[in-house]
């Protein structure tokens, strides 16, 4: 989608949001950013409300996630250096267009909420 689409547009901090489950992650980043990728498969379609109203849904990742693929439905963004300063790159080069941020960090929450994003946590995507 073209920046100031009418679609929403979904951001998700994939390093936050698979790191908000002490569930083993961390013995294998990568994959489990892959299963957190499949899992949004449906949200581009029904959207954060299951409303049926499509989004755009963007997965930022890093480290040693970086480099998954995306999926039909779910873009991924390799951060080159900080996923938090990509997150905040994306949400204003969208001025305009409603985005939603999906993270749990503070830090980032106040940065895009300053740019006029919505901010959900990562329980809204269980």
């Amino acid at each position: 989608m073209p920046p100031g689409s009418c679609i929403p547009l979904i951001v998700v901090d994939a390093a936050n949001v698979v790191g908000s489950t002490p569930n083993g992650w961390w013995r294998d980043r990568r994959g489990f950013t892959e299963r957190l990728r499949d899992r949004l498969a449906g949200l581009a379609e029904y959207g954060i409300e299951s409303t049926g109203t499509p989004v755009e849904v963007v997965m930022v990742v890093e480290g040693q996630a970086s480099g998954v693929e995306p999926s039909d439905t779910v873009a991924t963004v390799s951060a080159r250096g900080s996923g938090d300063d990509r997150i905040v790159q994306l949400v204003a080069e969208n001025s305009g267009r409603r985005c939603v941020v999906v993270t749990a960090d503070r830090g980032l929450r106040s940065r895009v909420t300053a740019l006029g994003a919505e901010v959900i946590g990562p329980s809204a995507l269980r």
